[in-house]
């Protein structure tokens, strides 16, 4: 029976109990980097805080970092420390051994690099700022500097970025804190110029949500370091809710102080760090610079999937291929984007959390183990969840529709849940395939 399991799946080995630590030092740090890097909050206030008030806003925070924790990231979360192993092993219980090549595995691959291009556009944008220069040959000379340099740090030296992180993943928090400061003074005098409570609510969940579903389905590959369940527990709460709430709100707060001191009605994170006189260049610099980190782990993350999903093309090729795709998102400007992109993020992962929880849940909280070939309820799941995801991009959607379908990103992870949870019901999961008992898990 092992002869059915892809090579990728064999040569999965379980993380030991031995190589493992407590939540603080692995799960809660990597997860607040992810949302203390610019790119999380530099767009967050404009579509939220025009619409609603303040405590709207926040309030649709906390939501989000509770929703996250429980609905995206502590079932995959679960599942990762359980088992140690990676997303792409534990998720061919949801797709299908055989499904599993495409999703999770490539499709978090180009995901991934769709991330590496917001990681260059972004920084090479501040560095940018930081130089006052608009040279357009300029901007693009930065940014391919940036997507191979980095594109092969990650390649070559991953560890080191590992303990790089340590470091850089608070200088962008420091650098809110003081943007922050700098406008404080106006935030009580600030008042939305939209009277819209709910669609600035369901709007911030929709941004946080779709933000977080590629890495709340990680949740696996997170955990994995994980020794127990209180590990993964309090890793989420802090590293996914406390710094959804910290790093989402001391941002738009700080929006909103600017335009209420300035009267200048403009929702772009950047100007507000403008209003910090002198310090601004250098800290648009150390925005750019802790932007390393994500970019390095995107590159990493996509040359894995690559590589172990693709194996017979060399990983060293095929990771060029998608940094260069990722450089000409960046260079173009397609990656600035990041509303869209984040409502397209959470459309294709919104499904595979709900469909992976589902899964979860019918095991009784446990992994069952790689199945034969497809699994076609894991597959009819996503595809009917993405559907909803982009119901709004849809040609001839009533708009009626699109208003009840918000936020988008939260409806396409309940119809994963509910196509996923039936058709398993039903019978239509194929059979499992026995996992070959790991050797030498103790070194």
């Amino acid at each position: 029976m092992t002869a059915e399991l892809p090579d990728y799946v064999k040569a999965s080995v379980p993380n030991p109990f031995s190589r493992r630590a407590p939540w603080y030092k692995n799960t809660a740090p990597s997860y607040a980097g992810i949302f203390l890097w610019v790119a999380f909050y530099l767009g967050l206030a404009g579509p939220t805080i025009s619409q609603a008030n303040l405590g709207v806003c926040l309030g649709g925070l906390v939501v989000s970092g509770l929703l996250c924790f429980a609905l995206y990231y502590y079932p995959s979360g679960m599942l990762g420390m359980q088992t140690g192993r990676t997303l792409y092993v534990v998720g061919t219980s949801t797709f299908g051994a055989t499904g599993g090549y495409v999703m999770p595995g490539l499709l978090m691959g180009l995901l991934q690099i769709g991330w590496f291009a917001v990681a260059t556009y972004y920084a090479t944008d501040y560095i940018m700022k930081g130089l006052h220069q608009e040279s357009r040959t300029l901007f693009t000379i930065i940014a391919l500097l940036w997507a191979y340099v980095l594109a092969w740090v990650a390649i070559k030296g991953i560890g080191y970025v590992a303990r790089l992180a340590q470091v850089l993943n608070w200088v962008p928090l420091l650098m809110i804190l003081i943007v922050f400061w700098a406008n404080k003074d106006g935030i009580t005098s600030y008042h939305p110029p939209h009277n819209d409570p709910w669609g600035g609510f369901v709007t911030t969940l929709g941004m946080v949500l779709g933000f977080f579903a590629t890495a709340g389905a990680a949740g696996a590959d997170f955990c994995l370091n994980n020794r127990n369940r209180s590990d993964v527990v309090w890793g989420g709460l802090t590293g996914i809710t406390l710094a959804i709430i910290v790093c989402g709100a001391l941002p738009i707060l700080s929006v909103a102080g600017h335009i209420a001191r300035t009267g200048d009605l403009n929702y772009d994170y950047a100007a507000t760090i403008s209003s910090v006189g002198a310090l601004a260049p250098i800290i648009f610099f150390l925005f750019a610079a802790a932007s390393l980190v994500p970019t390095c782990f995107c590159t990493f993350i996509a040359s894995n999937s690559f590589g172990t999903m693709l194996p017979r093309i060399p990983k060293t090729v095929s990771t060029l291929v998608g940094v260069t795709i990722g450089a000409i998102l960046a260079v173009t400007g397609a990656a600035e984007h990041l509303v869209v992109f984040f409502q397209i993020v959470g459309a294709s992962f919104g499904p595979i959390c709900g469909a992976m929880a589902a899964d979860y849940v019918l095991a009784g909280g446990k992994w069952t183990g790689p199945r034969q070939g497809i699994n076609w309820a894991g597959y009819l799941a996503w595809a009917t969840g993405f559907v909803i995801g982009i119901l709004d991009r849809i040609p001839g959607v009533p708009q009626a529709w699109v208003r009840a379908d918000r936020p988008s990103v939260l409806f396409s992870f309940i119809l994963g849940f509910i196509v996923y949870y039936i058709l398993a019901k039903l019978g239509v999961r194929p059979s499992l395939i026995p996992l070959p008992k790991p050797t030498n898990t103790n070194a």
